[in-house]
Parts: structure tokens; C-alpha cells; sequence
């Protein structure tokens, strides 16, 4: 039996860095095409090694629309602490996510976004994603909040805050006043994650904003929805697939 790198997979669990660079550069692309992002500015990362130490990032002034798979960045976490931002990477990318794929080992894919609707949440006094619809019970139990800004993630304690506010079980973080952070154990989880959190906020964002009282779901049927939805076979793998081949057929240079 091969042996697994400490807190990671078996080697042979891994797909190659190839279909992961090129699953990562269609999650840019469809980032762009659904405004999930701001120019040049975010980050998505994938780790490629078992252990997750090694992970590729979008490089530095790169806009999402245009990020192709041979462009992302391979840097190693191992040297989160020991040294600045390489020159190839943006820095508050390098504080943060160096330091979670080395603390994180289930962040297998990470991303970062100010989109607007989510974003739009985390600038509301004790803001929270509220269980109104199916789509929010998704996220049931899975959500920690960060609700004290407090400027550019610019330096190496960053990573670990966060690290530690996503603890043993929660996948999404909510930043105060900022964005919002997603992870995942693949590329297709953490952006399907990604896209269903903002459809979610984009919900609670207009049935507020009618002014109606909310009708919010109960909890142990949200919990049921939550697990639901964790056990749904190969749904966010499927939805990638699908987005991979409207880019195969209208920008196949994403893959390249």
C-alpha cells in the first residue's frame, strides 16, 4: 500500500496537476462570466501535492478572464514564515493562503472573492446567512464569521487567524467588512460552493429588501437539507464538467 504524505492523500488519490491546473483556470474564467470577482484582484489556489504543500496560485495583475492554465503560479506553503511574497504572487494571496494549505490539509482549494452579494451581507451590523431557502441550508453549520476588520492581510499571522477560525468543520468564512473565503477537497467542490453561496446571499439580499417579514426554515430541517446536500452524488463535479465544456467549445485557450 503507498503511503500518504502526514495529513494528506495516497499519491494515487491525486489527479494530476495538468486536469487541476486546467479545472482551476475554468473556475477564473466562470468566475469573470458570473461577477463572482474584481478584475485582478481575488484569489483561487489548488493545492497539487498530497501533503497539500504544494499549491498553485493566480499570478500577480493577471485579470480573470484572461488566466490560462499554464499561467498559474507553483509555490510552495512549506516556506509560509520564512519569507516575503514571491515576486510572482500578491501578497495578501501569499499571507493567507501559504499558511492555510500548510495548516488546512482538507483546504485542498481555495477561494477568495468580494462578490457582491456576499459581500454586501458581511457590511451589515451582526450580519449572518440566514436559512430562508434551500440553497442556505446548504451552508447549515458550515459557516464562521469574521467580523472584525482590520486592513490587507499583509502579514504571516493572517493565515493562521483564519486557520483557526474555520477550526474542524467549517468551510466557509465570512469576513467582516471584506469578502468572503471558500474551501474545498477539490476545484469543482470549493467553486460550486462558491457559486451557490452567492446565489444564496443574492436570496436573503432582495426578500429583505421587500420589507416583508422573513420565513425562515427550521433548524433540524435545515440540518436534514445540509446533509442532503453534502450526499448528493457528484453534483458539484457535474457542474464543472458542464462549465468546462462551454469553455472547451467558446475559449478553449483556458486550458492551455
Amino acid at each position: 500500500m503507498a503511503v500518504a504524505d502526514a495529513d494528506g492523500l495516497h499519491p494515487e488519490q491525486l489527479p494530476q496537476e495538468s486536469e487541476i491546473r486546467a479545472d482551476l483556470a475554468a473556475a477564473f474564467r466562470w468566475a469573470a462570466r458570473f461577477d463572482l470577482h474584481e478584475g485582478v484582484a481575488n484569489h483561487f489556489s489548488a493545492a497539487v501535492s498530497a501533503d497539500g504543500s504544494q499549491f498553485l496560485l493566480n499570478p500577480r495583475g493577471r485579470h480573470f478572464s484572461r488566466i490560462r492554465a499554464s499561467e498559474l503560479v507553483l509555490l510552495d506553503a512549506h516556506a509560509a514564515g520564512t519569507m516575503g511574497a514571491p515576486k510572482e504572487a500578491d501578497p495578501t494571496a501569499w499571507y493567507l493562503h501559504a499558511h492555510l494549505h500548510q495548516q488546512v490539509p482538507r483546504a485542498r482549494c481555495i477561494v477568495h472573492t468580494h462578490m457582491p452579494y456576499a459581500t454586501a451581507l458581511t457590511c451589515l451590523q451582526d450580519f449572518e446567512l440566514l436559512m430562508i431557502d434551500q440553497n442556505a441550508c446548504r451552508f447549515h453549520g458550515r459557516i464562521a464569521y469574521d467580523r472584525n476588520y482590520a486592513g490587507m492581510a499583509l502579514d504571516d499571522t493572517e493565515g493562521e487567524r483564519v486557520a483557526g477560525l474555520l477550526g474542524d468543520d467549517k468551510s466557509v468564512l465570512f469576513m467582516g467588512n471584506h469578502g468572503v473565503l471558500v474551501i474545498g477537497a477539490t476545484v469543482a467542490e470549493a467553486f460550486d460552493e462558491l457559486y451557490y453561496l452567492e446565489r444564496t446571499a443574492r436570496n436573503q439580499v432582495i426578500a429583505m429588501s421587500t420589507g416583508r417579514p422573513l420565513s425562515f426554515v427550521e433548524p433540524e430541517v435545515a440540518q436534514l437539507a445540509a446533509k442532503q446536500w453534502a450526499e448528493y452524488p457528484d453534483f458539484a463535479k457535474q457542474h464543472l464538467v458542464a462549465l468546462r465544456g462551454i469553455l472547451d467549445e467558446e475559449e478553449p485557450e483556458y486550458a492551455r
